[in-house]
């Protein structure tokens, strides 16, 4: 009975382990040349996998280390692809990777053929049951290599954070938020495709991609990653093509962040060193400028990389590198000193935002109190997971994870947002996509808080999972609160409509303060900006040859978000065009200019300047409230107050004339708020050129 016992023993030994085929002369006897070089080739691969594992462990990015072996490992895997050690081997490599779901099967393979076969094999097998969703299993493997592996309290902090990453998946999954995560195919390739930003409407989009492109592949038979462009047509996106202009090169580029307006964008680069930098491209008509560096305060000696712009564009936030430390990468944040020459002060860490593990990318909403940024660290179900925090009391509060499906135990990050909140794009390579790093399309079923979204918005549904019933229970939204407006367009010229680049001026009308100047695009005409709730702005839209154009918009506080779209035609310089000051003020009933009707008289006195020959109406009009001839006395006082101001400021009386005509000519039907508002209104009409 002893020696029956003792043979089935080793029977069972021989199921288990006599299928690993381990890298000895002595199993390849036959096979002498062959298994030579393939041996020889697990040496190389050996090198840069310690390498890898080396820069792991110290909380640094592995580079290309483990890319690099793999290249090895599978040339010697071709010769014996029952290796427990190999196997494991690339299995740990892969899991280094932009393809980490290749791993499972490597380290299941290896765990199957010999479950010994190196010390961390508890801590890997944990991690690819923790990548399937198998929380419970990866926790008791992960326990067990803390109990087995003696030198396990090396590595205890990584071990402590895969266990923590599995009891956050596991609450995280309990309470899903409400949105779904789709692949948006037609952006991905079978190569990594990464590092989305949209304009705030959402119309235009660049990422960042390794596929094939017109410069060579290195030496792991990779291309460089460029940026590339498409718009938003008919429901889908248009095909990817490479951004014009400038802003691609031979070295590795990768887009960061749209600036709100659409005008400019930043973007990391590879230095001559290896390292990233943080540079800033401008488009002009379809064409991205060369791209141009900061100063040294944000590009150090380390790898600055994955900027965004605040909202207000006076300060930059970016990750950087702590080379040497064991925290790698964190979010710091430097303000603008002198602009023209790109001088930017000492960068400051963002304290709330920075963990002991990598942290970065980010994004900034417009709304200016939102940040957005990935984390290795925090309450992370595994790799990469997305965070929000909200900026209160002077500082960023408490990251929130974003929840689960936006982010699973693979890589989820970057996170970019259209100004409503409806949609965001983020990266992840999670297991089911085109190939590496893919583009996903996170769309939320509705805000929490007003605005409320109609019921055609619920029907804008997963690619996959189409919408039956449009009841909103427990809404996520991107933002709780989304106090701003977006005022986008075209400026065209009113008699040929083709674009006209124009630029445009805002300003507060409470203090007359230019808040920001751009111009919109030379080739299209077209412009986004946001705009703030709690001001009175005032929009001058101006261009050589042409008189300005205006728009006011009076946001009041706490105003929820709004979208308006116009085409903005332009008038030449001649006779008989009108254009409607639509920042001049007035107290109701009265004729008194109130102050902040300064910026708009002071654009028309620039204009009168700036054509001397130029003679005008200034026209008074007023809704059908009240009597006849009451309408036409204010009017034509109103009138008499804006030729006051221009000759007080030296305009010829001459060249001014005043005229009051009252409700004789609305724009609009008196039988409405807006109606009469807009028949409410200070006009000029060019009578002499």
């Amino acid at each position: 009975m002893k020696l029956l016992f003792t043979f089935s023993i080793l029977f069972i030994s021989i199921l288990t382990f006599g299928q690993d085929v381990a890298f000895k002369a002595g199993n390849f006897k036959d096979k002498k040349e062959e298994f030579k070089k393939a041996n020889t080739e697990l040496d190389l691969g050996d090198v840069l996998y310690e390498e890898g594992q080396t820069k792991f462990f110290a909380t640094q990015r592995p580079g290309d280390k483990f890319i690099k072996a793999l290249m090895h490992f599978e040339k010697a895997y071709d010769f014996n692809p029952n290796s427990a050690e190999l196997n494991f081997k690339m299995g740990v490599c892969y899991a280094h990777s932009d393809q980490k779901e290749k791993c499972v099967n490597f380290i299941k393979t290896a765990h199957k053929l010999n479950p010994d076969v190196d010390p961390f094999m508890n801590y890997y097998i944990g991690y690819a049951n923790h990548l399937e969703g198998n929380y419970g299993a990866a926790l008791d493997f992960y326990k067990a290599f803390e109990e087995s592996y003696r030198k396990a309290d090396d590595y205890g902090k990584y071990v402590k954070k895969r266990k923590k990453e599995c009891q956050n998946a596991i609450e995280l999954t309990k309470t899903p938020i409400r949105a779904w995560v789709d692949n948006v195919s037609e952006l991905n390739s079978n190569q990594n495709d990464f590092a989305p930003s949209i304009t705030m409407d959402g119309e235009e989009l660049v990422f960042t991609s390794n596929r094939q492109n017109s410069h060579n592949a290195n030496d792991m038979n990779m291309f460089d990653n460029e940026i590339y462009t498409c718009t938003f047509e008919n429901g889908k996106w248009s095909k990817p093509t490479p951004a014009k202009g400038g802003i691609n090169s031979d070295k590795d580029e990768i887009s960061n962040c749209f600036s709100y307006n659409g005008t400019k964008m930043l973007i990391s680069k590879r230095n001559d060193q290896g390292n990233y930098d943080i540079y800033e491209t401008f488009l002009k008509g379809d064409t991205w400028s060369e791209p141009i560096s900061f100063s040294r305060n944000i590009n150090l000696k380390s790898n600055d990389i994955y900027a965004s712009y605040s909202a207000d564009d006076v300060y930059i936030y970016y990750a950087k590198a702590n080379e040497g430390g064991n925290t790698g990468y964190d979010i710091y944040i430097s303000g603008v000193m002198n602009r023209p020459e790109r001088k930017y002060g000492t960068p400051n860490k963002v304290m709330n935002s920075s963990s002991p593990f990598n942290d970065g990318p980010i994004y900034l909403h417009p709304d200016g109190k939102t940040m957005y940024f990935a984390s290795e660290g925090f309450n992370s179900m595994g790799g990469y997971d997305i965070f929000m925090c909200k900026y209160q009391s002077g500082k960023w509060g408490e990251p929130i994870n974003m929840g689960y499906p936006i982010n699973t135990p693979y890589d989820d990050f970057f996170f970019s947002s259209s100004a409503n909140g409806k949609y965001a794009y983020i990266t992840s390579n999670r297991a089911g996509g085109k190939g590496g790093n893919d583009i996903y399309r996170v769309t939320f079923w509705g805000p929490e808080k007003e605005p409320a979204l109609g019921i055609e918005d619920y029907l804008l549904a997963s690619i996959t999972q189409p919408i039956n019933d449009p009841k909103l229970e427990n809404a996520v939204a991107v933002t709780k609160s989304i106090n701003l407006t977006v005022f986008k367009g075209k400026t065209l010229d009113d008699r040929t409509k083709n674009a006209v680049e124009a630029l445009i001026e805002i300003t507060d009308n409470a203090t007359g303060q230019v808040i920001e100047t751009f111009t919109t695009n030379s080739s299209t005409g077209k412009f986004l900006l946001s705009l703030k709730s709690g001001k009175n702005y005032g929009i001058a839209v101006k261009a050589d040859g042409y008189m300005f154009h205006s728009e006011n918009f009076d946001i009041p506080p706490g105003s929820a978000y709004n979208l308006v779209n116009k085409t903005i035609i332009l008038k030449n310089v001649k006779v008989g065009n009108t254009v409607t000051l639509k920042n001049i003020f007035f107290d109701v009933g009265k004729s008194n200019l109130r102050s902040e009707s300064n910026a708009e008289l002071n654009r028309l006195i620039k204009l009168m300047n700036d054509v001397p020959s130029l003679k005008v109406e200034i026209s008074g009009h007023t809704d059908n409230t009240g009597s006849v001839s009451g309408n036409n006395i204010l009017s034509q006082s109103r009138a008499e107050a804006v030729v006051s101001y221009l000759v007080s400021k030296g305009i010829s009386k001459d060249r001014l004339v005043a005229k009051g005509y009252g409700s004789s000519k609305p724009i609009a039907s008196n039988k409405s708020d807006q109606g009469r508002q807009d028949n409410r209104r200070t006009e000029f009409k060019i009578i002499e050129n």
